[in-house]
Order: C-alpha cells, then sequence, then structure tokens
C-alpha cells in the first residue's frame, strides 16, 4: 500500500457509502491509526443528509485480520513493567469506541464479510445493522486464545445475535467457523460465494435506499430502543415515531405512490 493511501476507503453509489478497511498488506489489522480513520470518517458521515446506507468491507482478501497483534503485545509488556492497570483499561476502551463508532451512523449499516474476520475485525462486522458473508470466510472470535476476555463489545453483540449457549460456546473456546456455519446460527444473514459477497450487499442497500430516508431513520432509533425495553414502553416509542412520520413529505408520496401503484420517489423530509 502506498503511503498515500488512505486507510478507510470511501467510495459512493448514490445516495450508498462505501467504506473499505484499506491495509491489506496487514490483512486489515485493527491498528490505532486505522481506528482514528475510522472514527473521523464516521464522524464526517453522521450530518450527511444524502447518505441513506452505509456498507463495510475490507480490501484484499480478508475483512479484517483482528487487532494489531503488536499493539497487543506492546500493551502486554507495559502491564508487567509496573503498575498501568487504569492506563491500560483506559486505552483498550477508547480503541472499543474508535470502530464501534459505526453503531452512531444514523442509516442503516451492513457488513460485506468478504474473507476473514477475525477478533477486533469480527466485531465491528457485529456491530452493523445486517451481515453477509463469503463461503471461504472464516469467522471468530480468538480472545481468549490469547488469553484476553474478550472485548469492543462481543460480549453484548453476539448472544443477542445466536443466543447465550452458542456465544458463550465460541467466546469461550475461540472456536473459527466457516461462512455457512456463520450463517446458519444467525450471526451473519446469507453466505455467498465471494465474488458476489460485496454485490449482494449493495443491492440490499439499494433496497433500503429506495424506501423512505425519514421512515428508515425512525426505525434506526426503534430497532436500537427495543431491547432494554418491555412492549408497553415500545409501543409508546413506535406511537410517537409513527406521529413524526405522518408529518413528512415522504408519507405524502409513500401512500401516494401505493394508491397510484407506482414507485416512491422520496426524498427524506
Amino acid at each position: 500500500m502506498s503511503e498515500t493511501a488512505p486507510l478507510i476507503d470511501e467510495t459512493r453509489e448514490d445516495e450508498i457509502v462505501i467504506l473499505t478497511f484499506n491495509d491489506p498488506p496487514r490483512r486489515n489489522a485493527m491498528t490505532k491509526a486505522m481506528g482514528e480513520a475510522f472514527r473521523d470518517k464516521i464522524a464526517e458521515l453522521e450530518g450527511d443528509p444524502q447518505m441513506r446506507a452505509v456498507v463495510l468491507t475490507g480490501s484484499g482478501t480478508a475483512f479484517s485480520a483482528g487487532g494489531d497483534l503488536d499493539m497487543i503485545s506492546g500493551l502486554a509488556d507495559k502491564a508487567h513493567t509496573g503498575n498501568t492497570r487504569d492506563e491500560v483499561r483506559d486505552f483498550m476502551r477508547g480503541f472499543y469506541s474508535l470502530f464501534l463508532s459505526v453503531r452512531n451512523l444514523p442509516v442503516p449499516t451492513l457488513a460485506a464479510i468478504n474473507g476473514h474476520a477475525i477478533g477486533a475485525g469480527l466485531c465491528v462486522a457485529l456491530g452493523c445493522d445486517i451481515r453477509y458473508i463469503a463461503h471461504e470466510s472464516k469467522v471468530g472470535l480468538n480472545f481468549t486464545k490469547l488469553g484476553l476476555h474478550p472485548g469492543m463489545g462481543a460480549s453484548w453483540t453476539l448472544p443477542r445475535l445466536v443466543g447465550p449457549a452458542m456465544a458463550a460456546e465460541l467466546m469461550y473456546t475461540s472456536r473459527i467457523v466457516g461462512g455457512e456455519e456463520a450463517a446458519a446460527m444467525g450471526l451473519a444473514n446469507r453466505c455467498l460465494p465471494t465474488e458476489e459477497v460485496l454485490p449482494a450487499t449493495i443491492a440490499v442497500a439499494r433496497e433500503i435506499a429506495s424506501c423512505s430516508p425519514a421512515a428508515t431513520r425512525s426505525l434506526k432509533k426503534g430497532l436500537a430502543h427495543s431491547p432494554d425495553v418491555d412492549l408497553s414502553s415500545q409501543l409508546d416509542f413506535e406511537a410517537a415515531e409513527q406521529a413524526v412520520c405522518f408529518e413528512t413529505d415522504d408519507m405524502l408520496e409513500g401512500i401516494a405512490a401505493a394508491k397510484e401503484r407506482r414507485a416512491p420517489k422520496f426524498v427524506g423530509r
């Protein structure tokens, strides 16, 4: 990779933003520098009113091989030379937030897992709303094989996707699974040949982009709200969000398009 190549590459297809981890010689390892570039890119996108979906993928043959081993070993060396537990804790907490900033985006996020996604690399994909994976991909949370408690939200996101028992098995054993097994257990939405993963993910992003941006952004909030409340509270939330949607031009357009049996043309307001 040339010195001027960005660690996070951004391309666009109309209202769809495609972000690519771009350090193929290191198999897109999660370094602090890449995390800072990712955070900055996410911050730029947060206020973009034209954006309707974001696709995340990796350059080369990997989605991401995981946390930078040089960084991890350096922290381990530091931890063994003095009383630095608080320093290491604070560093790791900040490191998580760099990559999990993807959860701050107000639009649906889709991970195109085009190759291996290990450890922290898989954690970033788990932070997305939707995941598609290549048959040939290997994914897993290998933290305990490194002597580490899982991090970057793994112990929160994985049980919600595959259930507590399966999540416990995967995390306790650091077991690596293939794309088909990952999809079968619910870790990914669909398993596809490698060359089809990114196009298929973008196709789904286009479907999302064809829907009302106002309703989609509202739904993103609703899905984030639902795990922590009871049904009555979620019904209150839904009613409030629907009341807002009724005031939008998108709602008028959606109804008109349904009556006229044509595709709607949403403007996002």
